[in-house]
């Protein structure tokens, strides 16, 4: 492998980033970290350099290196200290025929105190997902939803966990994973009607998109599993008026939510970045809340979270005022 491609990625692991960007200029290449909503510039490269890099990254993700205009996804995984760093690349051509790679990180196998700022967090979610019914995540790109996904998922080492992805972002060899192909004829929803009949203990599916995916996941719910999944939601709040503007009733919600989350990545005084739950679950609250909370609006306990981790000298001030609307 080349020298400088091991740098690149030694460096942007050491610095936890969750994206690698390889984006062209007018005469030469930028390559960019995106880490706690920040680009930061890693390095110019001339354009060749840059096409030597793409082109070995194409090549190791069963991705076509002749193909530079058409959007193109793939997957590798890169090994750092005898830790497996599983990587999504998604490439795309501009109209001067410059090619651009964009490479998300996944970090796994976090544990409760490394990875996560308050512990009864962590427990709070974990609780619930020994539980039947849905456990959703919400949160912006790059936050680590698929990983906290997998994390709680791999504590369930009794149970039979099938996932469904677009693509499979972590390799768990414990789990039986789909992956949605279009082309097959593999859409989110095939996969899932065809993955009931298996009976799994566990469903993790990547998201909850559209009003079908929406259906079968409370389908899975309603029929005692336990589903996992995320929502494109700013708040908690919000999670739940997307499942209702996506066809779900309210009794349905009612019926199968244990829990759901909003979570940040957030950058720490001390190592690396951590990551902060708003936690909501629907016991006793009222459904006039959340309608009233639905614009951006983040719980009570986010912001005394944000201040205690002040107090402890875990985050700065200003990342506090930062992170304060979520």
């Amino acid at each position: 492998m080349n020298q400088s491609i091991i740098e690149l990625f030694e460096e942007a692991i050491r610095r936890h980033v969750s994206d690698i960007y390889l984006l062209p200029r007018q005469k030469d290449y930028v390559i960019s970290f995106y880490q706690a909503t920040k680009f930061k510039l890693y390095k110019k490269v001339t354009t060749d350099q840059a096409r030597q890099i793409i082109n070995f990254l194409k090549f190791k993700s069963d991705m076509s290196i002749s193909e530079r205009r058409r959007p193109q996804l793939g997957s590798w995984s890169y090994s750092y200290q005898n830790t497996k760093i599983f990587c999504r690349f998604s490439s795309v051509g501009t109209f001067l025929d410059q090619e651009s790679l964009v490479i998300r990180l996944i970090y796994h196998n976090i544990s409760a105190s490394d990875g996560y700022f308050f512990q009864k967090q962590f427990q709070q979610i974990s609780a619930a997902c020994k539980k039947r019914g849905l456990v959703l995540f919400s949160g912006p790109m790059g936050s680590g939803k698929t990983t906290s996904m997998y994390t709680f998922a791999q504590q369930l080492t009794d149970k039979l966990v099938m996932t469904i992805e677009d693509p499979v972002e972590i390799y768990e060899p414990r789990f039986l994973q789909l992956q949605v192909n279009d082309k097959a004829d593999m859409s989110y929803e095939k996969l899932l009607v065809a993955a009931l009949r298996l009976h799994p203990d566990v469903f993790l599916i990547g998201e909850i998109r559209n009003e079908q995916t929406a259906a079968i996941a409370i389908k899975a719910a309603l029929s005692g599993h336990l589903v996992l999944s995320t929502v494109h939601a700013q708040n908690v709040y919000g999670v739940f008026l997307r499942l209702l503007n996506l066809g779900v009733s309210q009794y349905d919600l009612e019926q199968t939510v244990q829990l759901v989350s909003y979570q940040r990545l957030i950058e720490t005084t001390s190592q690396g970045p951590k990551v902060l739950f708003d936690i909501l679950p629907l016991d006793g609250l009222s459904w006039n809340e959340i309608r009233q909370k639905k614009r951006g609006e983040m719980t009570d306990e986010w912001n005394k979270k944000l201040v205690q981790c002040v107090k402890e000298r875990k985050i700065t001030v200003q990342t506090q005022e930062k992170y304060s609307c979520g």
